[in-house]
């Protein structure tokens, strides 16, 4: 007998466990009457580049976030430094009579640098249109629809930031407007800061912060960033790991050669790097260098409960993914979250493909991501892996080579780091505030919320917790399967819409 006849009455054995509050209906009434306007509006904002170094077009979306807010009936300015090559924050403010706590709301609207080529034909980044599925799956654009029509919950709008973290800006501002609109009151002050420079490390914050500390106190940040649970299960998550990024020239001949007139005879610099890499971490996915692993705080017994409990993933990502087996077995993808990694973004040497010709290159250079816990330092890391690379003959330098210096060392390697990296950041499970936001995602569905002790990706919050002494917790909405950082990113429009009721169910919990 197949157990599917039974699954009618186990949801409703269930049901009366669970029912939307009356707020939840008026902000999802509301958000049903505006979706064709917040769709268009949304899409005329993922339409403007934000590559965060391109300081003109991160500009214009600063102006548009502005205006949104200014169209909700916030206070909205940008917080700008006086120095040369600097991105400005958008900061905006609502005050509520009464109310004696204040909440931050954190986002980002900058972007990855995108190569147009390696998206799907008809994707483009910054030309935001709906799909009816991840291109993996066999997606294809929608055709025929036009703005006014109803929207397929179902479907995907594609762009570079529609989920990594455009949709971030999305979210806060509408949960906000349906409050509005509800009539219903925050339980707190709402400020709102909105990022432009959180993909290059957010090398700015710090001073941005010292330079506007009494306006930015809040007595919590909340960060909206990152994916859900894969399942698509809702999800707080307490903290977030570090990151720090190191690129790696090794040099060959002053001019490329023909391999076969100078194979065997002229050192090939791609050979040189590859070995050099394969030092690093062996076949099970543990990182051979020095110490590596030394400084990581242990996890609390409330942290490796919550990891126990987050549901499984594992199998079903690998048939997604292709995977025949994860890179270390019996550790499972969150338990991964909670060690620092080595990962190598990219490796370059002469054409590929197409292009490639019979020829020894004169550099090739590798760059290395390094995700760090609580406990690792960002420089300490470096070093770990600077004095790995000396240990194995290397000369280390921070130029290009001299004559002088090619004709001395035959194993000479450049290193250069895009910025200082940020530390990792953690908040007690178990702190009250960590508890009202898990209650308050909680009432909006009818399932445990996942809780992570850490997500996958960084976030400059260890900057923002050591300044302001603020608690910090992130609560994403995107799905997991959105691409970002990568070629042919997409959000799923439901999680947009759940991530309004989210949100409006944050802002007013007490």
């Amino acid at each position: 007998m197949s157990l599917s006849r039974f699954v009618p009455l186990f949801l409703l054995s269930i049901a009366p466990l669970f029912a939307v509050s009356p707020l939840q209906e008026k902000v999802r009434a509301w958000r049903v009457a505006h979706e064709c306007e917040l769709i268009d509006e949304y899409r005329a904002f993922l339409a403007i580049p934000n590559i965060t170094i391109d300081r003109a077009n991160i500009r214009r979306n600063a102006d548009f976030i502005v205006a949104m807010l200014q169209k909700r009936g916030a206070d909205a300015r940008l917080l700008t430094l006086p120095a040369p090559n600097t991105n400005p924050i958008v900061y905006g403010e609502v005050k509520v009579p009464g109310a004696t706590k204040t909440v931050m709301l954190y986002a980002h609207f900058d972007g990855q640098p995108v190569n147009p080529a390696q998206w799907a034909p008809g994707w483009e980044p910054f030309n935001p249109q709906f799909v009816t599925a991840p291109v993996e799956q066999g997606g294809k654009i929608v055709t025929g629809w036009k703005s006014g029509d109803p929207v397929n919950p179902a479907w995907r709008l594609t762009g570079r930031g529609s989920a990594d973290d455009k949709a971030g800006v999305f979210t806060i501002l509408n949960a906000y407007a349906a409050l509005t609109a509800a009539g219903a009151k925050p339980s707190a002050n709402l400020k709102f800061f909105f990022d432009s420079e959180e993909e290059l490390g957010s090398p700015n914050l710090a001073a941005t912060i010292e330079a506007n500390r009494e306006m930015l106190r809040a007595d919590l940040w909340l960060i909206l960033d990152g994916p859900c649970h894969p399942s698509g299960k809702k999800a707080v998550a307490f903290g977030v790991r570090g990151d720090v990024n190191m690129s790696l020239t090794v040099f060959g001949p002053k001019r490329p050669l023909h391999s076969g007139n100078y194979g065997n005879w002229a050192t090939n610099p791609s050979w040189q790097l590859v070995r050099l890499l394969a030092t690093m971490k062996d076949d099970d996915g543990r990182v051979l260098i020095k110490e590596f692993y030394d400084d990581v705080i242990p996890l609390t017994p409330a942290e490796q409960k919550a990891i126990a409990a987050i549901p499984s993933v594992e199998d079903e990502l690998q048939r997604e993914l292709g995977l025949a087996r994860p890179e270390t077995q019996g550790r499972t993808l969150f338990e991964g979250f909670t060690l620092p990694t080595l990962n190598i973004n990219g490796i370059q040497g002469a054409n590929v493909g197409a292009q490639a010709a019979n020829v020894i290159p004169t550099v090739a250079r590798a760059a290395l991501d390094l995700r760090l816990v609580p406990g690792n330092d960002a420089q300490r890391q470096v070093q770990k892996v600077i004095t790995h690379i000396q240990a194995q003959g290397w000369r280390v330098i921070d130029h290009d080579p001299t004559d002088e210096e090619r004709a001395r060392y035959a194993r000479l390697i450049r290193i250069d780091q895009k910025s200082a990296g940020n530390n990792a950041q953690r908040t007690p499970l178990d702190s009250p505030i960590a508890r009202q936001v898990v209650a308050a995602v909680q009432s909006t569905v009818d399932y445990p919320v996942v809780q992570l002790p850490t997500t996958g990706g960084t976030l400059p919050l260890i900057t923002i917790e050591q300044l302001l002494g603020a608690k910090l917790l992130t609560v994403p909405i995107v799905n997991a399967d959105n691409n970002q950082h990568a070629e042919n990113e997409n959000v799923k429009v439901q999680f947009l819409w759940d991530g309004i009721e989210t949100y409006a169910a944050l802002m007013t919990m007490k």
